[in-house]
């Protein structure tokens, strides 16, 4: 939503009541198959046909990909004067809507969590897109994705956050229920120390998770800088607390544990993805390390 309020009044007034209501579903395409981490690189392009932009190219890892109604995505246009003078150079922010002439749906991913939302590739072959659907300004398409990645990066921290919840309660509520040597398994101290460890993380998680939310609010609200260092240390605090969580939480359960009987295998396999999308946590290190450098 916050990208969708940067474009002028005429998208606006045409898009937002309908992604407000629900009745368009929105998704968002940056990345590609050789441009994850270093978005710049991306290939797909942008020739200025007069009336409307051609585009040529292919979108990789788009969440809600196959049930999107419209599209928030990201190419270069040629003509651009930093084309090919910059790594982004030319980088311009495109509202496409499905039906778009040329815009194709592509494979859709099998992964291994988060298989309740659908993630597939988009196939730009000779795509027409109206020069009004252009958001913000030709060429200066990089600060949006980049601002937008200061925000979703928030909500995978919350998404991981909420992971890592899930993982730690099925397992503090199983290690009650499960008796060995005569005494519920959280009676015993390795058990009962993994759980006070989830405790201890997932609430530090929390915290980190609720300062970057309010950090945020006071960006976009009273002017103050953007929240960048704020949601970096979020999506890494919470993405690692969630996989630590969760793989401990299968170790808990034991052979339960790895059976689809009960729910932590799949916080387990969700949990994964909180560490590689919205940037790697290694790509949060150096965001962070940049940050607290300047």
């Amino acid at each position: 939503m916050t990208i969708a309020l940067s474009g002028n009044e005429e998208q606006k007034e045409k898009y937002l009541p309908k992604l407000a209501s629900g009745e368009f579903l929105g998704a968002y395409s940056l990345s590609e198959a050789g441009s994850g981490t270093d978005a710049a690189a991306m290939v797909a392009r942008a020739t200025d046909d007069g009336e409307h932009y051609t585009l040529n190219g292919e979108k990789m890892w788009v969440t809600n990909g196959t049930t999107a109604d419209l599209f928030v995505l990201f190419a270069k246009v040629t003509d651009h004067p930093d084309y090919g003078k910059k790594s982004h150079g030319g980088v311009t922010c495109f509202i496409i809507e499905k039906g778009f002439e040329g815009f194709e749906i592509g494979k859709k991913e099998d992964k291994l969590g988060i298989r309740s939302s659908d993630t597939c590739t988009l196939i730009l072959n000779e795509c027409k897109v109206p020069k009004t659907n252009v958001l913000g300004d030709v060429g200066k398409g990089f600060p949006i994705a980049m601002n937008a990645l200061d925000n979703s990066r928030i909500g995978i921290a919350a998404q991981g956050l909420g992971i890592a919840q899930g993982a730690y309660e099925a397992a503090l509520k199983y290690s009650k229920e499960r008796e060995s040597f005569g005494k519920p398994i959280a009676a015993h101290q390795s058990i009962s120390n993994y759980l006070a460890d989830m405790a201890v993380r997932i609430d530090a998680a929390r915290l980190q998770v609720y300062k970057a939310a309010w950090a945020k609010q006071e960006h976009y609200e009273n002017g103050s800088s953007r929240h960048t260092l704020e949601a970096s240390i979020a999506k890494l605090s919470a993405g690692d607390t969630a996989m630590w969580v969760s793989e401990r939480a299968v170790q808990v359960l034991g052979g339960y544990g790895y059976t689809k009987d009960f729910p932590v295998e799949r916080f387990f396999r969700d949990a994964k993805i909180t560490q590689i999308y919205e940037g790697t946590q290694e790509v949060q290190r150096l965001v962070i390390a940049r940050e607290i450098g300047k």
